[in-house]
């Protein structure tokens, strides 16, 4: 019926756990094709199930258009949970087959593509030009050190304590190493990178699923920036994917501008869910980690499995409480 993986979060007295996923967008449980809400609220609901879930467990980043996730969503507040959303902002997504079709079925456009000769032009004149296309088993331990040294040139790594880099560091590297020693998600992942001088200046890192493509990371050696190098591997990468079958493409939350400039829309809202069993709880954690959606409200309130279980102990609540950034005050 479902496969549910979880591994420890937050304070051990909490007992807390989270679904654990390599890297957005891969994280959400995974449910039989044929499984109903209804079948997955009775299974949620069984004292064993509830159990082995812990006290609260959570899922996110979440894909609101993920099937999965509105059903583990629905399900819960059946089964007398309350679910609680932190809400993370939109997707943006480019209809790459449609931008292509547009224009005689080429991409990019005819001026796009006379601006990003010159930028290449530009940079040829700094020295030799060069290109690595990377998935499957040409991936290797010097490729990641690859990406690293460009992460460690951008401003990533020079403004910033690098926990938002993806390859800066060995233990980063690592888990990406671990994940691509399965020869599936290989050759779902790709890196196109731009050398210049047999130096790494810039990156696109994507996962592709299908006819969809999710833009995983990308950076630039920030010395390179005048010579607009981030926009040069982009457009090479998608260049590649649409050969490749690549209709539509995700390019994750948060846009400086360069997403809607080239066609990019609004898509899917992304959640952070917190599934918690003791309603007093929940409504504590509300307070920092988000609202509890006006249907699933409904649907917890004449949830059949709705049981008033006893108010949790001091200790719990307080943990609860330091989980969702809540101070605690306690008079004796």
């Amino acid at each position: 019926m479902a496969a549910i993986p979880l591994t420890r979060m937050g304070p051990d007295l909490l007992g807390a756990k989270g679904v654990p996923g390599s890297y957005w967008p891969c994280r959400s449980p995974l449910f039989s094709p044929d499984l109903h809400r209804e079948e997955l609220a009775d299974l949620l609901a069984d004292p064993l199930a509830a159990t082995a879930l812990a006290p609260l467990w959570r899922i996110g980043p979440a894909n609101a258009a993920d099937r999965a996730t509105r059903m583990v969503m629905e399900a819960s507040a059946l089964a007398g949970w309350t679910v609680l959303v932190r809400e993370l902002g939109e997707t943006w997504l480019f209809d790459l087959a449609g931008a292509a079709q547009e224009n005689g079925g080429n991409w990019p456009r005819k001026s796009t593509r006379k601006r990003l000769t010159g930028y290449e032009r530009r940079l040829a004149q700094e020295g030799e030009v060069s290109w690595l296309q990377i998935s499957g088993a040409d991936w290797s331990a010097k490729v990641l050190e690859q990406l690293g040294r460009i992460e460690a040139d951008s401003w990533v790594g020079k403004t910033t304590d690098g926990s938002g880099a993806k390859f800066l560091t060995p233990a980063q590297r690592a888990r990406w190493q671990t994940a691509l020693s399965d020869p599936v998600i290989a050759d779902a992942l790709s890196a196109t990178i731009l050398l210049l001088h047999a130096r790494p200046i810039a990156f696109s890192f994507d996962l592709r699923s299908g006819d969809k493509q999710y833009a995983i990371a990308g950076s630039y050696a920030e010395d390179m920036a005048g010579f607009r190098v981030g926009k040069i591997v982009t457009c090479r990468q998608l260049e590649g994917a649409l050969a490749q079958g690549v209709r539509l493409v995700d390019l994750g939350s948060g846009d400086s501008g360069y997403k809607r400039e080239m066609g990019a829309v609004c898509g899917p809202a992304l959640f952070d869910l917190l599934i918690v069993r003791q309603r007093k709880a929940a409504l504590l954690l509300a307070r920092n980690w988000g609202h509890e959606p006006a249907d699933l409200r409904q649907m917890t309130l004449a949830s059949p499995h709705r049981v008033d279980l006893p108010l949790p102990s001091l200790k719990h609540i307080a943990a609860a409480a330091a989980l969702a950034g809540t101070a605690v005050v306690v008079a004796e």
